[in-house]
């Protein structure tokens, strides 16, 4: 006889079986992953690429396994048999049991491979090895992730040789200097502190190349002035060549700002330069153009310097503005002051030349139109190129009479003085640029300098003087 309570325990029974089976199965199953479920293969990123190594280079390795994180990674260099650890280093990763836990997913590390850092690094080929193990299981590891860059140590600089002589250079003027590197150079030109004047091939000069270069205003050491070639690794030689340095310190100028001059110029200027934020203070704004904005328009003109023509485009002496009258000379320091306060210091880098009002404004040589437009603190500008690297501006303009691309020929008028921007009366502030280095005027104006400095360097390759 069957009793009741025994239909009511077989499903318990039962579901207890199944509970019993289910737990059995998910041991199983944790046992299993513990023993032979190894972490993903970790992914190994090498950034710069390393091919070409000198004295430094800097290489970031990155390496990745979200999942289970790292167990361990392994950085070596090796060189004709010989291994050097770089780095090595050995993580908690997370057991194949587990789904959370600690762990570490990502690790970075920033080495230099450069001979500086290597003593023992010879010229020839080398090896960046990365090993990255991935997280173990009790039975299994699991293959290691591994990759390796070859690349080519080069130490020795590129060949130099200065071939133009008498370098007569002056404290905020141009030159030019003519010289051979080897085949290997990457970059070449002359360094001058923060400034770089790229070399280019001399026309005709059979391998040889020239760079046209200038020094700041206010660079008073000729020993600043050197000329360098590098490769691509970074080896660098360098030569000082300046036969003779010039100081030309810069004159001091006092100017005395009213309110009147404020309100006529910092109005129109701020509308036309949204970058700036209006301080609510005329005085404020007129300093935030004449910092802030002086600097913007300075970094404008310098990166002009890409769009210079790889040619001479003039063989003509450079003009002057006819008649025109020197208000102001190249590198005048001012100081600024405001109801009898000191209140900025800034650099006049140009000549300031008066003649009438809204007198025709010729280009100083044919060139071509690489800006024409509303420039900050110098108003309606013109700049024209000249050619490797060689520019001149004219600023103040009431009006502008070129387009940016034109070709223009010597003397062909680009415009109309005036008084926009930081012009306190109709005057045309006028200067040289070199790579856009603003640099003394009055040079660039005198035939025997450009016959002396440039014309006996370059030869043939100048179409100056015939």
């Amino acid at each position: 006889m069957r009793f009741a309570s025994d239909s009511f325990d077989r499903p318990r029974r039962r579901r207890g079986r199944i509970v019993l089976y289910l737990a059995v199965l998910t041991a199983l199953a944790v046992a299993a992953a513990g023993a032979f479920r190894a972490g993903p293969r970790p992914a190994i990123s090498i950034a710069p690429e390393p091919r070409l190594v000198g004295r430094a280079a800097p290489v970031e390795v990155t390496v990745e396994e979200p999942s289970r994180g790292l167990a361990r990674v392994l950085i070596e260099l090796e060189q004709k048999g010989t291994a050097e650890v770089l780095a090595e280093r050995r993580f908690a990763s997370l057991p194949g049991w587990k789904l959370t836990g600690e762990r570490t997913p990502r690790w970075t590390f920033v080495l230099d491979l450069g001979k500086g850092a290597h003593p023992a690094l010879a010229e020839g080929e080398a090896t960046l090895r990365v090993t990255a193990e991935r997280a173990p299981a009790w039975l299994r590891r699991g293959a290691p992730a591994v990759e390796t860059r070859t690349f080519t140590v080069k130490l020795v600089p590129p060949t130099l040789a200065v071939i133009s002589t008498r370098h007569y250079v002056a404290q905020g003027g141009a030159e030019a200097v003519v010289y051979r590197v080897g085949a290997d150079s990457a970059r070449d030109g002359v360094e001058v502190g923060d400034w770089f004047f790229p070399g280019s091939p001399l026309p005709g000069g059979e391998g040889a190349r020239f760079a046209l270069f200038a020094v700041p205003f206010d660079v008073a050491d000729a020993a600043a002035v050197r000329l360098v070639a590098a490769d691509a690794a970074g080896n660098a030689r360098t030569a000082q060549f300046v036969d003779q340095f010039f100081p030309h310190p810069p004159r001091r100028d006092d100017i005395e700002l009213t309110r009147a001059f404020l309100d006529k110029v910092v109005p129109p200027i701020l509308a036309g330069a949204p970058e700036l934020a209006d301080q609510g203070d005329l005085l404020a704004n007129f300093l935030s153009i004449n910092r802030d904005l002086r600097r913007a328009n300075a970094t404008v003109l310098r990166e002009l310097a890409s769009k210079t023509s790889p040619e001479f485009l003039w063989k003509l002496p450079f003009l002057a503005l006819p008649g025109g009258q020197v208000m102001s000379s190249f590198a005048d320091r001012r100081t600024y002051f405001f109801e009898g306060r000191e209140v900025d210091r800034q650099d006049h880098l140009g000549f300031d030349l008066a003649s009438t009002k809204r007198t025709p404004v010729p280009a100083s040589n044919r060139g071509v139109v690489v800006l024409a437009r509303e420039l900050g603190i110098y108003g309606n500008t013109v700049v024209l190129d000249h050619g490797y690297g060689l520019m001149s501006l004219y600023a103040h303009l009431s009006e502008i009479a070129v387009r940016e691309g034109e070709t223009v020929e010597r003397a062909r008028v680009v415009g109309l003085s005036g008084e926009t921007g930081l012009a306190g009366g109709d005057h045309l502030h006028f200067s040289f640029l070199v790579h856009g280095l603003p640099v003394r005027p009055i040079e660039w104006w005198d035939e025997h300098w450009l016959t002396d400095r440039l014309k006996l360097k370059l030869g043939p390759a100048l179409p100056y003087g015939g």
